[in-house]
């Protein structure tokens, strides 16, 4: 990415920027994202009954089971279920949303631990939200980098937003870029998308003005040659930012930055932010 000097460059890298952090925006705040969550709940072999959700749910060997009393159903995929439904097992990272009225029961796995997260469009935090602080985007910290690839996906084992909880990540290789001249790296983790990245990390300027624990980058599939851009302007919290009631990935230790990027979202004002 390359933006030259001129106003019109700058108003259409400004442009382009407020139209990502829009989307952001309207993500985190739908009506079933994580401002929706109402509770965190931890499944074991004993069948329990969590406020705001139906049913008495459990896991084991086969995976997760909900036993629904008369009167009450879920949608799953689009069917109706009533009595025992099983979830089957779940991957690690992946789930299911159980419809329950104007509700979603997100049923999933995480760190190796089957949960619950109700969903409700009427969460306080969700009717409450205005919106995330973030530093005014800036080409600067647009930056070109060069990714280069593992031999082979490295296991990366790495702590969680809830104490105790480890997540582990096969990545795939690192970013090497600089920044006002020093030589900086971040190891990568994949994408949401065929080949893309993403890298977690903190800077100088977590607990500072940006969310202490971490903040994501989301990468474009590097070039053939291995170029790649980190546009720190798109530095985004995640849901462990807004809410107690998830489960995020802290970032490994050597993605901690001695530099501060001041670009991205902010401390959210949910966490006491301006």
């Amino acid at each position: 990415m390359t933006v030259q000097g001129t106003t019109a460059d700058l108003a259409a890298f400004t442009h382009d920027w407020q139209e990502w952090h829009t989307r952001q925006e309207a993500q985190l705040a739908d009506p079933h994202g994580f401002l929706a969550i109402t509770g965190l709940h931890w499944l074991g072999d004993e069948p329990q009954r969590f406020p705001q959700a139906p049913g008495a749910w459990s896991t084991g060997a086969d995976g997760v089971v909900v036993v629904l009393d008369e009167g009450e159903e879920l949608v799953v995929d689009g069917t109706t279920v009533r009595g025992e439904h099983r979830f089957g097992v779940l991957p690690e990272r992946g789930g299911v949303a159980a419809v329950w009225g104007d509700a979603v029961i997100e049923v999933a796995k995480r760190g190796g631990h089957d949960i619950v997260r109700p969903r409700h469009p009427d969460a306080p935090l969700r009717t409450a939200f205005t919106g995330t602080p973030a530093y005014a985007p800036h080409p600067r910290w647009a930056v070109t980098g060069r990714y280069t690839a593992f031999d082979a996906p490295r296991p990366t084992t790495v702590g969680a937003s809830v104490e105790g909880l480890e997540h582990v990540y096969d990545a795939p290789g690192r970013v090497e870029f600089e920044l006002d001249g020093r030589p900086l790296a971040l190891t990568a983790f994949p994408g949401r998308n065929p080949g893309s990245l993403l890298v977690l990390f903190t800077d100088a300027t977590s607990g500072v003005t940006t969310y202490p624990a971490n903040r994501a980058l989301a990468l474009d599939p590097p070039a053939a040659d291995g170029t790649v851009v980190l546009d720190f302007n798109r530095a985004a919290n995640l849901p462990c930012a807004y809410t107690d009631l998830a489960t995020c990935p802290l970032p490994p230790t050597e993605n901690r930055l001695p530099v501060a990027i001041e670009a991205g979202e902010k401390i959210p004002r949910e966490r006491g932010g301006a």
